[in-house]
C-alpha cells in the first residue's frame, strides 16, 4: 500500500496499488508446491516497484513479520537501495562495526565487532539519553509525546547476514505501552522521521477495516482459484479508485460530507468518499435529463439531493 497524505482528511491514507496472493504452507503442501515465505513475496514486490521507479526514493515500512536479515540485506545492497523500517526485538544480537583490517592481515575479513548490550538493558540504563518528541495522529489521538533514543549498530545472527542498522528505542513517559524498538537500514535517517514513518503504517489496518466494512472484502465466496485471484485485488484496488474519484469533489466542495448530531466530525472518512462518488454517478446516470413522457412528475431538487444522499449512505 502507498501511504499518502490526503489533503481533505488532514491525515494519511493507505492506498492499495499492488497485491499478491500468498498461499499458506499447508496449502502449498497440499498442492505439492514449494512454499514461498511472506518475506520472499515482499522481496519480489519490492523488486517490481524498484523497476517501475528506478530513481525514486523508496521507504518500505512493515511489521515484525518482515524483520528478516536476508530481506534487509537484499534491500540495502541494491544499486539504488530501498530503505526498510520494521520492528526490532529488544534481545536482538547487536554488535559494533567490524574494525578496519591491519596491514598484512590475512584471512577472511571480520563482519562485526564487539557485542553490544541488548536494547532491553539500554532501555533500563539510567545513563541512556532520552529525547522527547511529539507526533501527530498517534493511534487515534491527535498528538502524543514519547521519548526516543537512537544509535547505529550491526545486527547479526550466526549463519546469516550482518546488516548495519539504526535502532530507535521508544519509551512512553505515561506508561501506556512497554518500551519497544524499531530498526532502519538507512544509518543517516533522522530518528524522529523513522518513528513518524512507522506511525503512518497503522493506516494499513484502517484501510483493511474500511474495505471489509464497505466493500465486502473477506465476505465474498469463490469456487475457484482464479476467482480468488481476481476478486480480492479488485476490491483492494476499488478502495484507491474511490479515493481518487472523491478527491476532486472533496477539494472543490468544502464540507461536502455528512456530519452527525451526537459528535463533531472534522474530516470526511472513507464512508463519505464512497457516498460522494455514488451520489455523483447515480445523479449523472439517472437525473441527467428528464424523459418526454406524459406521466413525468417534477421533483424539487432539494428533495432529490436529500433522497440520493440518504441512499448513498445507506448503501
Amino acid at each position: 500500500m502507498l501511504l499518502v497524505e490526503i489533503p481533505w482528511t488532514a491525515r494519511v491514507w493507505a492506498l492499495p496499488f499492488l497485491s499478491v496472493l500468498a498461499p499458506s504452507e499447508r496449502y502449498a503442501a497440499k498442492q505439492g508446491r514449494r512454499h514461498k515465505k511472506i518475506t520472499e513475496w515482499a522481496w519480489q514486490l519490492l523488486l517490481v516497484l524498484r523497476r517501475w521507479y528506478p530513481e525514486r526514493e523508496l521507504v518500505a515500512v512493515a511489521d515484525r513479520a518482515y524483520a528478516s536479515l536476508k530481506l534487509l540485506d537484499r534491500c540495502r545492497k541494491l544499486s539504488k537501495p530501498i530503505t526498510f523500517i520494521t520492528r526490532l526485538r529488544l534481545d536482538a544480537a547487536l554488535y559494533e562495526p567490524a574494525p578496519p583490517r591491519k596491514p598484512g592481515q590475512i584471512g577472511r575479513p571480520r563482519i562485526k565487532g564487539e557485542r553490544l548490550p541488548n536494547l532491553s538493558a539500554v532501555a533500563e540504563d539510567p545513563n541512556t539519553v532520552w529525547k522527547p518528541t511529539t507526533l501527530a495522529n498517534w493511534c487515534g489521538e491527535s498528538e502524543r509525546t514519547v521519548e526516543i533514543a537512537s544509535e547505529t549498530a550491526v545486527w547479526y545472527s550466526t549463519g546469516l547476514f550482518a546488516v548495519p542498522i539504526r535502532w530507535v528505542l521508544i519509551h512512553d513517559p505515561r506508561g501506556k505501552f512497554k518500551t519497544q524498538a524499531l530498526l532502519c537500514t538507512d544509518l543517516d535517517a533522522d530518528p524522529e522521521k523513522i518513528l513518524s514513518w512507522f506511525v503512518m503504517r497503522w493506516q494499513l489496518e484502517v484501510t483493511f477495516q474500511e474495505v471489509c466494512r464497505h466493500l465486502g472484502f473477506g465476505t465474498q465466496r469463490q469456487w475457484s482459484d482464479m476467482a480468488i485471484r481476481r476478486t480480492t485485488p479488485a476490491l483492494l484496488g476499488l478502495f484507491s479508485v474511490i479515493t481518487l474519484l472523491a478527491h476532486r469533489r472533496m477539494t472543490q466542495a468544502t464540507g461536502a460530507f455528512r456530519r452527525t448530531a451526537w459528535y463533531h466530525k472534522q474530516d470526511p472518512t472513507f464512508a463519505d468518499a464512497l457516498a460522494s462518488v455514488g451520489k455523483e454517478l447515480w445523479a449523472h446516470a439517472t437525473f441527467c435529463e428528464s424523459p418526454s413522457a406524459t406521466d413525468t412528475v417534477k421533483v424539487p431538487r432539494a428533495f432529490v439531493e436529500r433522497l440520493t444522499d440518504a441512499v448513498c449512505y445507506a448503501a
